[in-house]
């Protein structure tokens, strides 16, 4: 009977597959969620993000090195993430321009978690979003929302260069 593979020739095309999947690209995405808190009348958002790539991305685009697991000045990393997703990340309601103020965040796992607040919201007719976090250092960044107000969830999905999406509620 004839052989169809060498076990070498097999071996090394495993091998190489093996090395191929280890360097493949990965890929980006973060994903924000923004709830409508109805008793405290405030938006209240979320940004997940891997922090590797945040760090990045603050180092390249505020020229600053930040640890954000363990930061050596804490008000330093919060006050260049605060300015990064204030810049990147801006939400309008009913047309107007609101200022996120920010909460803090944290990490869990390889994950850091922002958190941000958009006080004195009575209703929400129309959110218009847009979200360009790390586009500018990852080409093929995807940015993934969710919007909640009461009991209605709308998503989207912005793939770089797409940044601004809009929700009617």
């Amino acid at each position: 009977m004839k052989k169809l593979f060498n076990p070498l020739i097999l071996c090394i095309i495993t091998s190489f597959f093996i090395t191929l999947f280890a360097y493949a690209h990965p890929f980006y995405v973060s994903i924000s969620s923004i709830d409508f808190n109805n008793n405290k009348k405030q938006l209240e958002i979320s940004c997940r993000i891997f922090y590797d790539d945040l760090e990045l991305t603050l180092k390249n685009q505020q020229k600053q090195k930040i640890d954000i697991i363990n930061p050596k000045i804490k008000a330093q990393a919060d006050s260049a993430i605060a300015t990064y997703i204030r810049n990147n990340f801006r939400i309008k309601l009913e047309g107007q321009t609101k200022k996120l103020s920010y909460v803090g965040y944290e990490v869990e796992d390889d994950v850091a978690w922002c958190y941000f607040v958009i006080p004195q919201v009575q209703q929400i007719n129309k959110i218009s979003i847009t979200n360009q976090l790390l586009f500018q250092d990852f080409k093929t960044q995807s940015n993934i929302l969710h919007v909640t107000v009461g009991k209605n969830r709308k998503s989207a999905k912005l793939d770089n260069p797409k940044r601004t999406v809009d929700f009617a509620f």
